[in-house]
């Protein structure tokens, strides 16, 4: 097996996975986001071979969606969320399960910020 036959197998092996993202967003001409609101968190489920591959689409896809991402924080995947002892609905799994069926990134909560 040569160098090229053994980058074959580990791409292989490196199947998709769902990603917990909560993502800081703030304001944007045509955002979409309530009057008011000085940004938002979004709670986000996204596929990708590793976490950076699911922030960089997340990122790309609000990106095109017209809003303005500033910091993204990852969660870690399903398995890893349940061995940190959490608790995950079935709606939340379905969810889960939607993002890694369609290879997307699903926005499943968001919550406006105001100035206090």
């Amino acid at each position: 097996m040569d160098a090229n036959d053994k980058d074959k197998a580990v791409k292989a092996k490196r199947a998709q996975q769902v990603f917990t993202l909560v993502v800081e967003v703030g304001r944007k001409a045509d955002d979409g986001l309530p009057k008011g609101a000085t940004g938002a968190g979004l709670m986000v489920y996204a596929s990708g071979v590793d976490e950076a591959e699911a922030v960089r689409e997340t990122v790309a896809v609000l990106k095109e969606a017209g809003v303005a991402p500033l910091d993204v924080t990852g969660y870690g995947t399903l398995d890893e969320r349940l061995a940190a002892g959490e608790e995950i609905d079935p709606e939340e799994r379905a969810l889960m399960e939607r993002a890694l069926a369609e290879n997307a990134v699903i926005v499943a909560q968001m919550t406006p910020f105001f100035p206090e």
